[in-house]
């Protein structure tokens, strides 16, 4: 997923002492569908843990990202998707 940071929250620690941060990105894309140029816009929660968690720490907003991981259920009590970032990689001109 290829987007711009637009919220960051504050680098925590799990109860098991693993760095964890949330943050959102925003994805802006046009693609072809049923014969149609779409335009695709769509803000992500996401969550990224231990390294890739110290990483994002301190990136200014804005700031353009390629990120690789999977969807999950936010909780046990909540079914709304968060991306589990896996990967982060820092966009080069953005």
């Amino acid at each position: 997923m290829r987007g711009r940071l637009i919220e960051l929250g504050a680098l925590r620690h799990t109860p098991a002492g693993v760095p964890a941060i949330e943050f959102r990105l925003r994805h802006e894309s046009e693609l072809h569908e049923a014969g149609a140029q779409r335009k695709v816009n769509a803000e992500i929660p996401a969550i990224a843990f231990d390294a890739q968690a110290r990483l994002l720490a301190g990136t200014p907003l804005e700031r353009g990202l390629q990120v690789e991981g999977f969807l999950s259920a936010k909780s046990r009590r909540s079914r709304k998707l968060v991306l589990h970032a896996t990967r982060i990689e820092f966009l080069q001109g953005e």
